[in-house]
């Protein structure tokens, strides 16, 4: 199959447990590109996050961020998709989390807001690379709609909690994980497989000319609208099960690998 777009989780996928992309990684990239392969990030992060990476990559297909929120371009900042959370929802996931005791962020506009100084707080941002505001009450900038609420917290008590919120939010909120501390709350079409269609649209590219790579709850999406999904070995069973193919791990420059494999070799 000549694929024509490639769409890639940065976390836990195309970078390492250190935050990088692999030279060789760059290199494969780059070649999938002269050969005129459309490249794409897709990600839970903030736009402002995924930025540096996709810059760095030469990408300027519009990027899918915020789980498929926020779809925009790198390089002149145009919004090609953006579905946010009713302002009144996002309150009501505030007070839950609240009541769990649970770090919590509200974004706004790119911009991050926490309601205390936590150490999960502290390591997200050095992570995203992201800077915060503190606000205290997070119920008091909720004038306008957010994109994305995330609760950090215990892996298993936010797996119990997933089952939780599920029951009470139903279908008016897409709800994923996308590490095991992280549970994430966005508007129902603020999925990665939402996202990649829009920017399939744009590009004009059918669904069985994509291929996807991910590790995670949130790349479920992703994998159901590509035609050939790849997931990496350090994925949870759960996703392996969804894909066609299995590569290596993050730390295995597995991205390069299955696009060597299956887009520069065919």
């Amino acid at each position: 199959m000549n694929y024509k777009l490639i769409a890639v989780d940065l976390d836990d996928t195309l970078l390492d447990d250190r935050c990088r992309i692999s030279p060789r990684s760059k290199d494969v990239i780059q070649q999938a590109q002269a050969k005129g392969v459309q490249v794409t990030l897709a990600t839970g992060r903030m736009y402002r996050s995924a930025l540096p990476f996709a810059l760095d990559l030469h990408i300027d297909v519009p990027l899918i961020t915020y789980q498929g929120s926020l779809v925009k371009t790198s390089v002149t900042k145009e919004i090609l998709y953006h579905r946010t959370v009713p302002a009144e929802l996002a309150k009501e996931v505030v007070a839950l989390g609240e009541r769990e005791d649970l770090s919590i962020n509200v974004y706004l506009d790119d911009d991050l807001y926490v309601h205390k100084i936590t150490s999960e707080v502290r390591t997200y941002c050095r992570l995203a690379r992201v800077p915060y505001q503190e606000v205290g009450n997070l119920s008091s900038i909720l004038d306008r709609d957010p994109t994305k609420l995330l609760f950090i917290g215990a892996a298993e008590k936010l797996d119990h909690l997933w089952i939780k919120v599920k029951k009470i939010f139903g279908d008016r909120l897409y709800i994923t994980k996308s590490k095991p501390q992280y549970l994430e709350f966005t508007h129902p079409q603020g999925t990665k497989g939402h996202g990649l269609s829009a920017v399939a649209r744009h590009l004009g590219v059918q669904k069985e000319e994509i291929i996807a790579f991910g590790d995670s709850f949130n790349d479920l999406e992703l994998f159901r609208n590509a035609g050939f999904a790849v997931a990496m070995a350090n994925a949870r069973d759960e996703i392996k099960k969804e894909a066609h193919y299995v590569t290596g791990s993050n730390n295995e420059e597995g991205v390069a690998r299955a696009i060597e494999k299956f887009v520069l070799c065919s």
